[in-house]
């Protein structure tokens, strides 16, 4: 049991962090307290910075500037989840949705339906993505739309249905051509810089494509992505706060390098063991002055007294539906 006497003889400083008081033993140095996750900030932006439309930073590790939202419904497509309010781009990215939208009913496909965009100023994601954070990144599902409006509980719901197992090298009779030709559809457009996608589905499109092959070069194999494709865009012309990807190689992507993630994905090659964390070592945060200098306007644009406002880890969660979706 603590003795209280003996306690508060030893115990001789305290640090207020997050509204609890934290006891710091005599002697020992008090460190300071682990900055602020950049999610906790960008994740709670109800809607895009007022400034001009730029594009900050990688894929990985950026912001948005005047982001623009993409409509919840159109003609030739359908938003799911927008409660998490991810449904904005950079215009260069929803005019590009617009397009392929259209472009997929013109070859016969009854649209599409989008998945996560980025949030309103771009930014680390409070859950699910590691990418989507410079409004350049878009999750598209495999599934058609369907011929009417969705409903509100439906675009908060709906399953989407894989074209392969997590762990698969082959892809299930859920494919079909139609997907190649969107998958084709997209790949060929100049604006795209590449799309990823399961590995077994890659493999099956290096199995079948005949004729003009040259568009394969840009779909990617990587783990996950059995239900929907990730289009990436290439940064806009003339802004330079925007970091580019290494361009994808000219080759197809169909050999050694395919059958290596292909192992990967089945679990017949283990991925690297990654080093532990010395004792005492403090955690990595993606704080804020980890991002592009230029995301710190973003986000204090119209709304100074947003950086000097805590969020505590315990309460960064996106609001949600009545009833859990279903992913």
């Amino acid at each position: 049991m603590f003795n209280r006497s003996a306690g508060f003889s030893r115990y001789v400083g305290v640090l207020l962090f997050g509204g609890a008081a934290i006891a710091v033993p005599h002697g020992a140095q008090a460190q300071d307290p682990l900055p602020v996750h950049a999610k906790q900030h960008f994740g709670y932006a109800a809607g895009g910075a007022p400034l001009k439309a730029k594009v900050h930073g990688f894929y990985t590790n950026g912001c948005l500037a005047g982001g623009e939202r993409m409509p919840v419904s159109g003609r030739s497509w359908e938003a799911l989840r927008v409660w998490r309010n991810r449904n904005w781009g950079h215009p260069k990215m929803i005019r590009f949705l617009r397009e392929f939208a259209d472009e997929t009913q013109r070859i016969g496909w009854p649209g599409i339906m989008i998945c996560d965009i980025s949030q309103p100023r771009g930014g680390p994601m409070l859950s699910g993505h590691r990418s989507h954070q410079n409004g350049l990144d878009a999750d598209i599902r495999y599934q058609p739309k369907p011929n009417r409006p969705l409903t509100a509980y439906e675009r908060a719901t709906i399953s989407g249905y894989k074209l392969a197992e997590p762990r698969a090298t082959q892809v299930n009779d859920n494919f079909s051509p139609w997907h190649t030709k969107v998958l084709r559809l997209a790949a060929r457009d100049k604006r795209v810089q590449r799309i990823l996608t399961h590995a077994s589905i890659k493999k099956h499109l290096c199995d079948t494509v005949t004729g003009d092959r040259t568009w394969l070069r840009k779909i990617r194999p990587v783990f996950g992505h059995n239900y929907h494709f990730h289009v990436r865009l290439f940064c806009p012309e003339g802004v330079p706060g925007c970091r580019a990807q290494k361009r994808v190689p000219r080759n197809e992507g169909c050999g050694k390098s395919l059958d290596y993630m292909l192992k990967r994905v089945s679990g017949r090659i283990r991925p690297p063991v990654r080093p532990k964390p010395k004792p005492g070592a403090r955690p990595w945060v993606h704080s804020i002055d980890k991002l592009p200098a230029a995301c710190r306007t973003v986000l204090n644009v119209d709304r100074p007294q947003l950086l000097a406002r805590s969020v505590a880890p315990t309460e960064a969660r996106a609001p949600r539906p009545r009833r859990n979706p279903v992913r």
